[in-house]
């Protein structure tokens, strides 16, 4: 299992940066759109549809979401300039953060709180549009942040927020396997501990660190780095507990097949739906 998970990751990693930076912005919403698609495909059982009309008629409603978004907001022109982001987005991106406060609530609260939302496929399907939807609309907020003047700047912001998740997937994993002795949410995902998670924060620091001295920060720039770091670890673990309350209650062990050693695509970028919105707020906010 261990050697499928890294061989896919070998081959799904180099992919994911060549697209981030290489695809121009249009073809990367493109591929970003289809990727939502593939996860709104997942995200049908986790209703409860078996039957692939209706899972297919869940993945149309995203891409019309996403279309329209993509149609009153044109990628290339979410930004104002270079530190002004629209403020219709900035109102969309808040909704995300509150739906994930209520998220935070509902997974802590599990199973608890779970017999409303478990018996209405609509509030189920509600749920699969507030994390998959504003998913695309973050990744092309930060993808094209200074796009005209710097293509490259986005995908660098990209890419800290994929080591920050990543950086944290991996610490948690091996620290977890290594001490891991006090589960941290057994009702919901009896194999993640605390000791896993507090390993994928330190880790995920102690990488930032390491780059920012390479890259010669001053100390505010390590502090706000810091601080958000620790603020995108932690949330990428409600990310990934989210699915896995969901998964349970639909009893099923990961959202797809198509990544060997990985499950779904959901299994795959979980994390990064809980982190990308309020990554992408912060940076709207308050810079970098």
């Amino acid at each position: 299992m261990l050697k499928q998970r890294i061989l896919t990751a070998l081959i799904l990693a180099p992919a994911a940066i060549l697209a981030i930076f290489y695809l121009p912005l249009p073809y990367f919403a493109g591929m970003l759109l289809a990727v939502m698609a593939i996860g709104a495909w997942e995200w049908g059982p986790l209703m409860g549809f078996a039957n692939k009309r209706r899972r297919l008629a869940f993945v149309a409603t995203n891409i019309l979401l996403i279309g329209a978004l993509w149609f009153y907001f044109p990628p290339g022109q979410l930004w104002l300039d270079n530190v002004t982001l629209n403020q219709s987005i900035i109102y969309l991106l808040w909704l995300s953060v509150a739906w994930w406060l209520l998220s935070a609530i509902l997974t802590f609260a599990y199973p608890k709180c779970s017999k409303f939302w478990s018996a209405h496929r609509s509030v189920r399907g509600i749920f699969g549009w507030l994390t998959l939807v504003p998913t695309w609309l973050a990744f092309i907020v930060i993808r094209g942040n200074e796009y005209q003047t710097d293509p490259y700047h986005g995908a660098q912001l990209l890419m800290a927020l994929f080591i920050m998740v990543w950086s944290a997937d991996v610490g948690a994993y091996f620290v977890g396997k290594a001490i891991g002795k006090h589960k941290l949410m057994p009702n919901v995902s009896p194999g993640k501990t605390l000791e896993g998670f507090l390993g994928g924060v330190v880790f995920a620091c102690i990488l930032v660190l390491v780059s920012g001295y390479l890259l010669q920060w001053n100390s505010s720039q390590f502090s706000l780095a810091i601080t958000v770091t620790v603020i995108i670890t932690t949330i990428s673990v409600l990310g990934d507990l989210n699915e896995s309350m969901f998964k349970r209650q639909a009893g099923v062990k990961d959202s797809g097949t198509i990544l060997p050693g990985h499950g779904g695509i959901l299994d795959r970028i979980d994390s990064l739906t809980a982190t990308a919105p309020i990554f992408a707020l912060c940076y709207a906010l308050i810079g970098w």
